[in-house]
């Protein structure tokens, strides 16, 4: 289906074969993922942590499409957290140039896919030319319907949550909410994420066993999919064996 913008698709990335191993119909709608190992990898490469940052952007690209190929139409990146503040000045300055250039130099290739580019968190922090190329990057991939790409920009899942009640309270305050319709479902309407579904699919490279402040409430009921990989080396292939485990599982919902 192509956006009233020209959308053109580069060869598949999946074999036929790869394809069949997964049920088209119940490919999760919208995956979660940590981009997590990044300085690892660059310590294991003998290369500066920059570089690791580097190869890690030049991965979710990748990762983007497979998604998109795979029929997965939300996939929200977790890019950079509210505790990211504490690296060294030098890393996230590197950190910050990074997503400008990405924003930038993507931005043509974002629309000729039909990526939609979307964020949630806080980007008021970030430098003033970061916002711009943000902002630039949004506009010109507003049409796009092939994927939503949300990158958590200063983000932080308890930020997020603490955010939503002073929204509430201001609402509840201006008469626009009553108390006793403070419901989960409210809730999770006054949330960044308000206008895409929960997380089907959560997605932790790197060998990590913890959720690190990433979508703590719309996760609840998320199939968790750990991986040694470290983010930069995470490919298409491993993209689909987490899609065909997540197929294996029997989602219960406390039942």
């Amino acid at each position: 289906m192509n956006s009233p913008t020209t959308q053109t698709v580069e060869k598949p990335i999946y074999t036929e074969e790869e394809f069949s191993c997964i049920d088209p119909r119940s490919v999760p709608q919208h995956v979660a993922i940590i981009m997590d190992g990044n300085r690892r990898w660059a310590r294991k490469q003998g290369k500066p942590a920059e570089m690791g940052h580097w190869f890690g952007a030049e991965q979710l690209d990748l990762i983007v499409r497979a998604a998109s190929e795979l029929g997965i139409k939300t996939l929200t990146a977790y890019s950079f957290s509210t505790e990211n503040w504490g690296r060294a000045p030098h890393e996230v300055e590197v950190l910050m140039q990074l997503l400008e250039a990405y924003l930038v130099n993507k931005r043509e290739e974002l629309v000729k896919e039909g990526v939609r580019l979307h964020t949630i968190g806080e980007i008021e922090k970030f430098p003033e030319r970061v916002r711009k190329a943000l902002q630039d990057t949004i506009q010109a991939t507003k049409n796009n319907d092939r994927i939503d790409l949300v990158l958590a920009l200063n983000y932080g899942g308890r930020d997020e949550i603490r955010r939503a009640f002073l929204r509430m309270h201001q609402a509840i305050s201006e008469g626009n909410l009553e108390i006793e319709n403070v419901t989960e479902s409210a809730i999770s309407s006054y949330l960044d994420t308000a206008k895409w579904p929960d997380p089907e699919l959560f997605i932790r490279p790197s060998g990590e066993l913890r959720m690190s402040n990433f979508l703590i409430w719309q996760s609840s009921y998320s199939e968790i999919y750990s991986t040694e990989v470290l983010w930069p080396d995470f490919s298409e292939k491993d993209l689909l064996k987490a899609v065909i485990e997540f197929q294996k599982r029997s989602r219960r919902f406390g039942g």
